[in-house]
């Protein structure tokens, strides 16, 4: 593969050079990735596993749904874990309860 002497290439030509580098690097990470999931793939079962059974999945975890509401704006709300949000601390502080917010 015959390799272009840069220090004798024009700005756009070196801007399009790196353009198709970045590319093919692109390409050629995606096409390793795709090979080591192959082999693993094929690791595990010939031992009798598969991928996600090792590894396993993905997921983001569980979501919680909310459970209380602010009646002023029906958009904020709050699931009961971690910090409060601060309408409901400010309606706290004024005298509500908690369970005022209830859905």
């Amino acid at each position: 593969m015959a390799t272009p002497n840069v220090d004798k290439l024009s700005l756009k030509d070196l801007l399009e050079l790196e353009a198709k580098v970045q590319k093919a690097i692109t390409a050629a990470r995606d096409r390793e990735r795709s090979e080591v999931k192959q082999a693993l793939a094929q690791l595990a079962e010939k031992r009798g596993f598969s991928v996600s059974e090792l590894f396993g999945g993905r997921g983001r975890g569980k979501t919680s749904a909310a459970k209380f509401v602010n009646p002023d704006n029906k958009s904020e709300t709050w699931t009961g874990r971690g910090r409060k949000p601060n309408w409901l601390v400010a309606k706290l502080n004024k005298g509500a309860k908690l369970t005022d917010f209830a859905i």
